[in-house]
């Protein structure tokens, strides 16, 4: 079986508005919301190595910013295997990324990503 490394053409533009819209709103001090679209990034980017990877790096940095060791711990095992895991095909889908949840908890998709999917014609499945 061959794993796509690099987020589809289709895809990719839906995974870069949720980096612009977390950027946006982070910058607004609207925190909530911007961790929303991180984990949104997430869930649209990790199927692939560096998109899963990168999502993990940011929410690394949110860590720091927002001064959370629970989120930075969680954060340092999540950078170094999430793209590991993407590239072998072993990955939670629909988990969000976050350190609040279980790293290999698979989660239901929510309606909304999974149209994105469809428009993107890219399953969120390996």
């Amino acid at each position: 079986m061959k794993f796509n490394t690099t987020i589809p053409k289709s895809l990719k533009p839906f995974y870069q508005k949720e980096l612009l819209d977390y950027q946006s709103e982070y910058l607004e001090g609207n925190l909530n919301q911007a961790w929303k679209h991180l984990e949104r990034a997430h869930i649209i980017g990790q199927k692939y190595p560096y998109a899963h990877s990168y999502v993990h790096w940011k929410m690394l940095q949110f860590g720091f910013k927002i001064k959370s060791g629970k989120e930075i711990l969680g954060q340092i095992p999540r950078l170094i295997f999430g793209g590991v895991k993407s590239f072998v095909g072993k990955i939670p889908v629909g988990n969000p990324g976050g350190a609040n949840v279980p790293p290999l908890k698979p989660f239901p998709i929510e309606p909304e990503l999974m149209s994105i999917f469809e428009k993107a014609a890219v399953s969120s499945q390996y």
